[in-house]
């Protein structure tokens, strides 16, 4: 009789535990699928700027900044009109060839012949902070350049809302101003210390999905 009661008991502790177990990965999807929509969501309002140096020497990182700065100004100018994601695709897809021109243009004054390439794709970011604001992993669109062989590190922001030269204080009225709302821009700004979690979540469940498919 004793035997079969440890063995009920024993039972029992293990069905308690596999109930724990199984509420806790319960919550750990339904948390991992709210991060991803919440960053799917905000993906769908920014469009990043993504430019990759020939390769890491010093002169090649050098011309990569140079290269962005030209761009950016341009492409800053051309999004000052559009209202939302949709707009600022079509225009920068419209200024494509042009924003092509303006590297190619930076490049050669400089000295080198480099070719450049000219994209808007979609990419996979990791979690990146930037003075004020932080944006979290997965896909998002991009306006990609690509310098020479494109071996050397890159270098990320948003060009839509125009965020890469923003201060501190000026990050969520602009991307209010974009279109974007008071939860993207909570996301953006890390107001809350649950962002940090969310994060964390976000970049888990990216990573799960670029392994699996």
């Amino acid at each position: 009789m004793t035997d079969t009661n440890n063995t009920a008991k024993t039972s029992r502790r293990w069905k308690r535990l596999e109930l724990a177990l199984l509420i806790g990965l319960l919550a750990a999807l339904i948390w991992g699928m709210w991060s991803i929509r919440s960053q799917q969501v905000l993906a769908d309002k920014v469009v990043r700027l993504h430019i990759l140096a020939n390769s890491d020497s010093e002169e090649d990182q050098a011309l990569k900044l140079q290269v962005r700065d030209a761009v950016l100004e341009r492409a800053e100018e051309i999004l000052e009109r559009a209202h939302d994601r949709s707009a600022a695709e079509e225009d920068l897809r419209e200024a494509l060839p042009e924003l092509r021109e303006i590297a190619l243009e930076t490049v050669a004054a400089q000295g080198y012949d480099y070719d450049v390439t000219a994209e808007l794709t979609d990419a996979a970011f990791p979690t990146r902070e930037y003075d004020g604001f932080t944006l979290p992993a997965g896909e998002y669109l991009a306006l990609r350049l690509v310098i020479g062989a494109g071996e050397g590190h890159n270098w990320w922001c948003v060009v839509f809302p125009p965020l890469c030269a923003q201060t501190t204080t000026d990050v969520a009225q602009t991307a209010m101003a974009a279109g974007l709302d008071g939860g993207d821009v909570s996301l953006l700004t890390e107001e809350s210390q649950g962002y940090v979690l969310k994060f964390k979540s976000i970049e888990l469940w990216e990573g799960l999905r670029q392994r699996f498919g």
